[in-house]
C-alpha cells in the first residue's frame, strides 16, 4: 500500500529572490499549500509596513533607514546602486549550494539565531556556523570576482 502524493510544479523564483531566472520544481501539494500561505502572509507584512511607514526590520522603528532613503532619493545613482547591491547579493546567494544558501538565508535575512537553524536541521551548532562562515566567504569571492561585470537583474 502505497500513499499517493499529489505534486505540484512551481516557479521557485517566486518563493527566493535569490533566483535571478524562473528555475520550476514539482513539491508536494502540502508543501505548495505552505508556501502560498508564507507569500501571502509576507505580501500582507509588507503591505502593513508600507501603511505605517516602517522600512525596515533592521532599524529600530524603521525610521533611521527611511532617513537615509529619503534624503538621497533624489539622486538617480545612489537608487540605482541599491537596487544594483541587491541584484549582486541576490545573484552571490544563489551562487551557493543550498544548504548554505539557507542558513545563510534564515541567520540573515530571516534573523534567526545559528542554535535555532541548528535545532531545526538537528545538527551541531558549529556545523550551522562553519557553513554560514563558508557561505559568507564564497559570497565575497563571487562578488570580487564579479565586481566589474555588468548586471542582470530581472
Amino acid at each position: 500500500m502505497g500513499t499517493n502524493i499529489n505534486l505540484v510544479k512551481i516557479n521557485l523564483r517566486d518563493f527566493y529572490p535569490w533566483y535571478t531566472h524562473d528555475e520550476f520544481a514539482e513539491i508536494p501539494e502540502v508543501i505548495a499549500a505552505e508556501l502560498f500561505a508564507d507569500k501571502k502572509y509576507n505580501n500582507t507584512h509588507e503591505r502593513v509596513k508600507r501603511r505605517f511607514k516602517v522600512h525596515s526590520l533592521d532599524a529600530e522603528d524603521g525610521l533611521k533607514e527611511a532617513a537615509a532613503i529619503a534624503s538621497n532619493n533624489s539622486n538617480p545613482e545612489f537608487l540605482f546602486a541599491m537596487i544594483e547591491n541587491r541584484c549582486r547579493l541576490c545573484q552571490a546567494l544563489n551562487s551557493l549550494p543550498e544548504i548554505q544558501g539557507r542558513r545563510i538565508e534564515a541567520h540573515y535575512l530571516l534573523g534567526k539565531t545559528q542554535t535555532e537553524i541548528a535545532e531545526a536541521e538537528g545538527v551541531k551548532q558549529h556545523s550551522v556556523s562553519e557553513s554560514i562562515n563558508r557561505g559568507l566567504r564564497a559570497m565575497k569571492k563571487y562578488l570580487e570576482t564579479f565586481e566589474n561585470c555588468p548586471i542582470i537583474c530581472p
